[in-house]
């Protein structure tokens, strides 16, 4: 599988981030996945109402930027202690792809001596706390899964940024998304994995084999196709 970099360590938003798998998925042939981290933004679903599920007020008031994206799932707060993680292969059925992903992924927590495991069709649970929650997005002749991977998540900032419905919490038998998450730094071994970045490095070796770079004026269309489709300006 193709690691795919950018040729220049620069933040960007996560609008360009869903932008550039797209962009990906159009260029890169094969089997590609890349991962990426931003400043605290709240990516909604395609078919969430904002008002409803995001609490703007507090977004507005510190920051927080607001992204829809294009697949459907959940409403999920990423800061700089979560790892988004992008894999995009072959168009095929979305249980398949999920659950081949899934499998990998939950795989390679296991060999950080995590207890991992997949959860419904599109979750990875340690213990019985979230890690990982994950969604999906078809093209014409690609599939795209991308999804968190929380390390030392602001939860105080998620449980406020956003408003989960009550019938989800309840689905659950909790009172709070806190109750129901976990960062993995609170779970791993200092000693093997100590950092966000160490995790970052590990989970890309773990994946993928060979690497692709992208060219400048690669990153020039995807911040055109970011600005164009993805960002909500609150």
């Amino acid at each position: 599988m193709k690691n795919v970099v950018l040729p220049r360590a620069e933040e960007h938003s996560l609008a360009f981030y869903l932008a550039m798998e797209e962009y990906v998925a159009e260029h890169v042939e094969g089997e590609a996945f890349f991962v990426w981290r931003v400043d605290p933004t709240v990516i909604i679903g395609r078919n969430q109402d904002l008002e409803a599920e995001v609490n703007l007020d507090y977004c507005r008031d510190h920051g927080v930027k607001v992204v829809r994206r294009r697949s459907g799932g959940g409403c999920v707060y990423s800061d700089k202690g979560n790892i988004m993680i992008s894999y995009i292969s072959r168009r095929g059925d979305v249980s398949e792809v999920f659950g081949r992903y899934l499998d990998s992924l939950t795989d390679c927590l296991r060999t950080l001596g995590l207890d991992a495991s997949k959860s419904g069709r599109n979750d990875v649970m340690v213990g019985d706390r979230k890690v990982s929650g994950n969604a999906f997005h078809m093209l014409p002749d690609r599939s795209i899964v991308h999804g968190t991977l929380l390390y030392s998540v602001d939860f105080d900032a998620l449980e406020t940024s956003i408003r989960p419905p009550v019938e989800k919490l309840e689905r659950h038998g909790i009172a709070s998304v806190r109750q129901r998450v976990a960062n993995l730094s609170d779970r791993l071994d200092p000693s093997v994995i100590g950092s966000v970045e160490e995790l970052e490095d590990y989970i890309v070796r773990y994946f993928t084999d060979e690497t692709v770079i992208l060219a400048d004026e690669d990153v020039e269309k995807i911040s055109s196709e970011a600005e164009r489709d993805y960002e909500i300006q609150l």
